[in-house]
Protein backbone atom coordinates (compact mmCIF):
# COMPACT_ATOMS: atom_id res chain seq x y z
CA UNK A 1 0.00 0.00 0.00
CA UNK A 2 2.79 2.44 0.83
CA UNK A 3 4.37 1.78 -2.55
CA UNK A 4 1.14 2.68 -4.36
CA UNK A 5 0.91 5.93 -2.39
CA UNK A 6 4.54 6.76 -3.25
CA UNK A 7 3.98 6.11 -6.96
CA UNK A 8 0.82 8.25 -6.96
CA UNK A 9 2.68 11.08 -5.18
CA UNK A 10 5.51 10.98 -7.74
CA UNK A 11 3.08 10.94 -10.69
CA UNK A 12 1.02 13.79 -9.26
CA UNK A 13 4.17 15.85 -8.64
CA UNK A 14 4.73 15.68 -12.40
CA UNK A 15 6.59 18.75 -13.69
CA UNK A 16 7.24 19.91 -10.13
CA UNK A 17 9.65 17.01 -9.63
CA UNK A 18 13.04 18.69 -9.79
CA UNK A 19 15.37 16.14 -8.26
CA UNK A 20 17.48 14.38 -10.88
CA UNK A 21 17.06 10.62 -10.98
CA UNK A 22 20.06 8.73 -9.58
CA UNK A 23 22.43 7.08 -12.03
CA UNK A 24 24.75 4.11 -11.58
CA UNK A 25 28.16 5.13 -10.23
CA UNK A 26 31.59 3.48 -10.20
CA UNK A 27 30.50 1.14 -7.40
CA UNK A 28 27.78 -0.26 -9.67
CA UNK A 29 30.47 -1.06 -12.28
CA UNK A 30 32.00 -3.45 -9.76
CA UNK A 31 28.64 -5.22 -9.43
CA UNK A 32 28.15 -5.22 -13.22
CA UNK A 33 31.35 -7.29 -13.56
CA UNK A 34 29.43 -10.15 -11.92
CA UNK A 35 26.82 -10.39 -14.70
CA UNK A 36 26.58 -13.85 -16.21
CA UNK A 37 26.04 -17.46 -15.21
CA UNK A 38 28.13 -19.06 -12.50
CA UNK A 39 28.45 -22.62 -11.19
CA UNK A 40 28.39 -22.72 -7.39
CA UNK A 41 29.75 -25.24 -4.90
CA UNK A 42 28.55 -24.80 -1.34
CA UNK A 43 30.38 -26.64 1.47
CA UNK A 44 28.89 -27.06 4.94
CA UNK A 45 29.17 -29.65 7.69
CA UNK A 46 31.29 -31.98 5.57
CA UNK A 47 28.70 -31.92 2.77
CA UNK A 48 28.61 -30.29 -0.64
CA UNK A 49 25.83 -28.80 -2.76
CA UNK A 50 26.20 -27.76 -6.40
CA UNK A 51 24.11 -25.12 -8.13
CA UNK A 52 23.82 -22.42 -10.75
CA UNK A 53 23.60 -18.66 -10.17
CA UNK A 54 22.65 -16.07 -12.78
CA UNK A 55 23.46 -12.39 -12.16
CA UNK A 56 22.10 -9.45 -14.15
CA UNK A 57 22.14 -5.66 -13.67
CA UNK A 58 18.53 -4.50 -13.49
CA UNK A 59 16.34 -1.57 -12.49
CA UNK A 60 18.18 1.02 -14.56
CA UNK A 61 21.59 -0.47 -13.78
CA UNK A 62 21.15 0.31 -10.09
CA UNK A 63 20.70 -3.25 -8.76
CA UNK A 64 22.47 -6.54 -9.40
CA UNK A 65 19.80 -9.26 -9.30
CA UNK A 66 20.78 -12.85 -8.64
CA UNK A 67 18.92 -16.11 -9.04
CA UNK A 68 20.20 -19.37 -7.52
CA UNK A 69 18.99 -22.88 -8.32
CA UNK A 70 20.52 -25.83 -6.44
CA UNK A 71 19.83 -28.77 -4.18
CA UNK A 72 20.15 -28.65 -0.42
CA UNK A 73 19.48 -31.45 2.07
CA UNK A 74 18.10 -33.56 -0.79
CA UNK A 75 15.51 -30.97 -1.85
CA UNK A 76 15.35 -28.29 -4.51
CA UNK A 77 16.65 -24.99 -3.12
CA UNK A 78 16.31 -21.57 -4.74
CA UNK A 79 17.25 -18.07 -3.73
CA UNK A 80 17.13 -14.48 -5.00
CA UNK A 81 19.45 -11.60 -4.25
CA UNK A 82 19.43 -7.85 -4.76
CA UNK A 83 22.68 -5.92 -4.40
CA UNK A 84 23.49 -2.26 -4.87
CA UNK A 85 25.50 0.64 -3.51
CA UNK A 86 23.97 3.12 -1.05
CA UNK A 87 25.80 6.43 -1.62
CA UNK A 88 24.45 8.13 1.51
CA UNK A 89 25.80 5.30 3.69
CA UNK A 90 28.91 4.79 1.58
CA UNK A 91 28.22 1.04 1.70
CA UNK A 92 27.11 -1.82 -0.49
CA UNK A 93 23.73 -3.27 0.47
CA UNK A 94 22.35 -6.76 -0.03
CA UNK A 95 19.00 -8.51 0.38
CA UNK A 96 18.77 -12.31 0.21
CA UNK A 97 15.59 -14.43 0.22
CA UNK A 98 15.26 -18.14 -0.37
CA UNK A 99 12.94 -21.12 -0.40
CA UNK A 100 13.75 -22.09 3.21
CA UNK A 101 12.60 -18.89 4.93
CA UNK A 102 9.91 -16.22 4.83
CA UNK A 103 12.23 -13.50 6.15
CA UNK A 104 15.13 -11.81 4.31
CA UNK A 105 18.78 -11.58 5.24
CA UNK A 106 19.72 -7.88 4.96
CA UNK A 107 23.39 -6.92 5.01
CA UNK A 108 25.65 -3.98 4.25
CA UNK A 109 29.38 -3.53 3.95
CA UNK A 110 32.43 -2.29 2.12
CA UNK A 111 34.74 -3.35 -0.69
CA UNK A 112 38.52 -3.30 -0.34
CA UNK A 113 40.01 -2.77 -3.84
CA UNK A 114 43.53 -3.76 -2.77
CA UNK A 115 42.40 -7.09 -1.31
CA UNK A 116 39.56 -7.57 -3.84
CA UNK A 117 37.34 -8.41 -0.87
CA UNK A 118 33.77 -7.49 0.07
CA UNK A 119 32.93 -7.62 3.80
CA UNK A 120 29.24 -7.55 4.76
CA UNK A 121 27.32 -7.80 8.04
CA UNK A 122 23.64 -7.77 8.89
CA UNK A 123 20.70 -9.68 10.22
CA UNK A 124 18.30 -12.38 9.14
CA UNK A 125 16.52 -15.48 10.40
CA UNK A 126 18.61 -18.08 12.20
CA UNK A 127 18.09 -21.82 11.95
CA UNK A 128 15.50 -21.49 14.73
CA UNK A 129 13.65 -18.73 12.81
CA UNK A 130 14.67 -16.03 15.31
CA UNK A 131 16.66 -12.97 14.17
CA UNK A 132 20.41 -13.52 14.22
CA UNK A 133 23.58 -11.87 12.95
CA UNK A 134 25.19 -12.72 9.63
CA UNK A 135 28.68 -11.86 8.45
CA UNK A 136 30.30 -12.65 5.11
CA UNK A 137 33.62 -12.17 3.38
CA UNK A 138 33.74 -12.55 -0.40
CA UNK A 139 37.11 -12.65 -2.15
CA UNK A 140 37.35 -12.02 -5.89
CA UNK A 141 40.77 -13.48 -6.82
CA UNK A 142 40.07 -13.12 -10.54
CA UNK A 143 37.27 -12.10 -12.94
CA UNK A 144 35.89 -15.65 -13.06
CA UNK A 145 36.06 -16.74 -9.39
CA UNK A 146 34.26 -15.69 -6.20
CA UNK A 147 34.95 -17.25 -2.80
CA UNK A 148 32.34 -16.44 -0.15
CA UNK A 149 32.55 -17.41 3.53
CA UNK A 150 29.50 -16.94 5.80
CA UNK A 151 29.28 -16.86 9.59
CA UNK A 152 25.89 -17.08 11.32
CA UNK A 153 25.23 -15.92 14.86
CA UNK A 154 28.26 -15.83 17.15
CA UNK A 155 29.97 -18.72 15.36
CA UNK A 156 33.77 -18.59 15.33
CA UNK A 157 33.89 -21.09 12.47
CA UNK A 158 32.17 -20.43 9.12
CA UNK A 159 28.67 -21.88 8.74
CA UNK A 160 29.42 -22.50 5.06
CA UNK A 161 31.56 -21.49 2.11
CA UNK A 162 30.56 -21.08 -1.52
CA UNK A 163 32.89 -21.01 -4.51
CA UNK A 164 31.51 -19.54 -7.74
CA UNK A 165 33.11 -20.19 -11.15
CA UNK A 166 31.92 -18.21 -14.15
CA UNK A 167 30.63 -20.32 -17.04
CA UNK A 168 32.49 -19.64 -20.28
Amino acid sequence: MRMVALIVAVVLAGPGWTQEMPKPGPEHKLLKKLEGTWDSTMKFGGKESKGKVTYKMDLGGMWLTGSLESELFGSKFSGKSLESYHPAKGKYVSVWVDSMSTAPVIMEGTYDKEKKTMKMAGEGPGMDGKPTRYRSVTRMPDADTLEMTMWIGDGKEPAFTVTYKRRK
